[in-house]
């Protein structure tokens, strides 16, 4: 089973949902950064259970500990270690699932594949292992930050069919935190938290869009052919539990638009090669333009649900199953900081290794 990611900034996550604790191995990160606890936990608690109406009602503080790769408040450029405890597990809610397989969810193929599986939350098929993502994000965060002077941001887009109106260039993440579904558009907010509270209450569930974007990003980063920074994006957004979609700059909606429409012309400003519209999304030929990178993350519906529906069970015969234990109505609102940290993890390897080659 494949549990790192990353080249030169590389991270290795572990734990399953209703096991002792998650956490990350960070191997990579430069020395002398300062870096202590403070600095992950906020993008944890924007992850973390039970923080709002709208998210599982599951109580976890996830209190970070730093476990190695520091010394006095940095870090030595040695493996960082990184731990949450499980607090509120409880397995006996899926004690129903350990025969059957939940309909669209890993259960089945997790049995296919390895001929047994954790049915206690889903084990590592579980989003509570992107705690490890977060943690190690928020690392990168802070690199991108301080030494490259790139800002990373995500935020709601859309839920069902109700769509937010949010410029990339502008939003601010104070915006985004300003509501509990993290959608930096008050209006279409209201909306979307009626629409997942009513999915809830009918014991149903509902999907949509996060939007990422990744601000002042120099020109230069990524790579040519298979490992192109729009295919890493893609391939870490696509990684996500839930997930089931990308789209970068202008898309899908690109292929109806004429090369004329499309093509974003570069003219100088400030001594810098810009470009007067920014369909690209910031990547062209798989290196950055030194434009806003932005794209989108297709979340699809959470797949149990309080419904009984038609399964199969270990014994591959058919059966029914009924939903129990503790569950997001919508995944959008803690799948924010999950797309951020991906989005860093991408860009602050990428970063390293263009230093490593261009010295820039």
């Amino acid at each position: 089973m494949a549990n790192t990611f990353g080249h030169l900034f590389r991270i290795t996550t572990w734990g399953e949902s209703h096991g002792g604790g998650v956490g990350v191995v960070i191997d990579g990160c430069p020395p002398k950064l300062a870096l202590t606890e403070a600095d992950i936990q906020p993008d944890l608690d924007r992850r973390r259970p039970g923080q709002s109406r709208i998210v599982t009602p599951r109580k976890e503080s996830d209190t970070v500990q730093i476990l190695s790769g520091t010394f006095e408040g940095r870090t030595l450029g040695t493996p960082i270690g990184l731990w949450v405890k499980n607090e509120d597990a409880r397995p006996e809610a899926y004690s129903e699932m350990a025969t059957k397989f939940r309909p669209s969810h890993a259960d089945y193929t997790y049995f296919a594949k390895y001929g047994l599986r954790n049915w206690q939350g889903g084990g590592r098929a579980s989003a509570r292992e992107t705690v490890g993502r977060v943690a190690a994000g928020a690392v990168a965060k802070k690199i991108l930050h301080e030494r490259f002077g790139v800002e990373v941001l995500a935020y709601v887009k859309q839920v069902q069919r109700v769509v937010a109106s949010v410029d990339p260039e502008k939003v601010q993440a104070s915006q985004v935190e300003s509501n509990i579904v993290r959608c930096p558009d008050a209006a279409a907010a209201g909306r979307m938290i009626r629409l997942i509270e009513r999915m809830r209450n009918a014991g149903d569930s509902v999907g949509g869009i996060v939007e990422g974007v990744a601000r002042r990003v120099p020109p230069g980063w990524g790579e040519p052919v298979f490992d192109r920074l729009e295919a890493d994006l893609a391939k870490a957004m696509l990684s996500l539990p839930a997930s089931k979609g990308f789209d970068i700059g202008s898309g899908f909606g690109g292929a109806l638009l004429k090369g004329t429409e499309h093509n974003d012309a570069f003219r100088m400003k400030g001594g810098k090669v810009r470009t007067l519209t920014n369909r690209s999304g910031g990547i062209q030929g798989g290196i950055s333009n030194g434009e806003t990178i932005y794209f989108r993350v297709a979340f699809k519906p959470v797949a149990t649900v309080m419904h009984e529906q038609d399964t199969v069970s270990e014994e591959l015969k058919n059966t029914t199953l009924k939903g129990r234990g503790r569950h997001d109505p919508c995944v959008l609102p803690r799948a924010v900081p999950m797309v951020e940290a991906m989005t860093a993890l991408v860009l602050v390897d990428h970063a390293l290794r263009h230093r490593a080659q261009c010295g820039g």
